[in-house]
């Protein structure tokens, strides 16, 4: 990385980087531009395009920023799960809600709850909708939610802030599992624990009538081929080849077939995730670059976050603000800094993930969950807090004490 000395850029250009920065920063915090249909994927790829016309990055050293395994890895990974969803499915699905900057998990492990609800079989976590018509309690589709937020935890491959950590902090998927794995399966059982009490326990959360779930009515022949490939590449991440390597081949694999037709895949991609992390990676190079990057690295020195709890409180706040992609593109470059970096990444990733438990915005599957869930029970802001914030506040203590034992 070229870094373009402080003194080479002209005050109007130093200015024009800031206030790139705060408004791409201020688009990512609410979601869109106001006044405006500016999404964050657009937002990311018009600061892109501002960064390098002012001359904060310049043109010749822009692929520099952008780390491109990243982008192999989370490609590749959708096209795989696009495969086994493109096989689940009776019929065409819809898309998930362009919502970008939040978690992979959010946008395929979850995309069965955004198929039309006359589509039986469609996909792992279908059964809550059917569910809610007998027990009409809050407990079911906030157990989808959070859960999936606390599972995505455990490997590199969970989500796509993980995956940013996997490839900058170069820590391998077997030794990121063995650490935040017993965070992530612990912390299930501290939100089941807590939705429990809340929800299950109290006399009348259940309402007695039918409730059918549908069997699938798929081949089993079919999800052969992906579940060889599928298993290869779990193998493949944990014997040390480099995830984005391993999950290319998995996905250059699946797209042999007689049987589906390549487009259906190219539709399950999230494009609009891509240009986000591209755009992004631009973004906080040019910060890097006029020394905004810096200033919060001295704030970070004065106020002593490299130590675990103010940092954790930093990250999970930071995550809520601005959502925790562009929270995790931040405060990467302050990482290698630190006294422990190692213990400093795993922290971030599971503070930038857990922490979005918090409220209902806190992730894309929170949103996805809460809209889906409404024909059969309504989840406001309060209700859903009453419930993320013990989930928040119990996991991360769990997390925090866990890697402050491992030291």
């Amino acid at each position: 990385m070229l870094a373009i000395p402080s003194r080479a850029l002209s005050d109007l250009q130093l200015v024009s980087a800031y206030v790139i920065f705060l408004a791409s920063y201020l688009v990512f915090a609410i979601g869109k531009f106001p006044g405006l249909k500016i999404n964050r994927p657009a937002a990311a790829m018009i600061g892109a395009v501002a960064m390098i016309a002012c001359g904060a990055v310049s043109a010749d050293d822009a692929l520099r920023f952008i780390d491109f395994p990243t982008l192999v890895l989370l490609f590749s990974m959708m096209l795989i799960v696009g495969n086994v969803e493109c096989r689940t499915s009776a019929a065409t699905t819809e898309s998930v809600p362009a919502l970008a900057g939040g978690d992979l998990h959010d946008r395929i492990s979850i995309r069965s709850v955004c198929q039309r609800h006359r589509v039986p079989g469609d996909g792992p976590v279908r059964a809550y909708r059917y569910q809610a018509h007998a027990h009409r309690s809050l407990a079911v589709p906030l157990a989808v939610a959070t859960s999936s937020n606390i599972g995505s935890v455990a490997t590199i491959t969970g989500n796509p802030q993980n995956m940013l950590i996997g490839s900058f902090s170069r820590i391998s998927y077997r030794d990121f599992f063995l650490h935040l794995g017993p965070v992530a399966l612990v912390g299930l059982f501290l939100n089941w624990a807590v939705l429990y009490w809340l929800h299950m326990h109290r006399p009348g959360a259940f309402v007695t009538g039918p409730a059918k779930i549908p069997v699938p009515a798929h081949d089993p022949t079919s999800f052969r081929k992906p579940a060889v490939v599928v298993g290869v590449v779990v193998i493949g991440f944990f014997a040390g080849v480099p995830p984005a390597m391993m999950a290319a081949l998995g996905a250059a694999a699946l797209l042999i077939t007689r049987t589906l037709e390549p487009k259906r895949l190219y539709d399950e991609v999230d494009w609009g995730l891509l240009v986000f992390f591209i755009g992004l990676f631009l973004i906080v190079g040019g910060a890097e670059n006029v020394g905004i990057v810096g200033k919060l690295l001295a704030f970070a020195e004065h106020w002593n976050i490299q130590r675990l709890p103010p940092f954790l409180l930093t990250v999970s706040v930071l995550s809520n603000l601005v959502s925790n992609v562009p929270a995790v593109m931040l405060l990467k470059s302050l990482i290698p800094g630190f006294a422990h970096p190692r213990q400093a990444w795993l922290a971030l990733a599971m503070s930038s993930t857990l922490a979005g438990n918090l409220t209902i915005t806190g992730s894309v599957a929170n949103i996805i969950v809460v809209e889906r869930a409404r024909p059969e029970v309504e989840i406001g802001f309060g209700d859903y807090l009453r419930a993320g914030l013990p989930i928040t506040l119990a996991t991360l203590l769990w997390g925090w004490g866990w890697l402050a034992w491992l030291g």
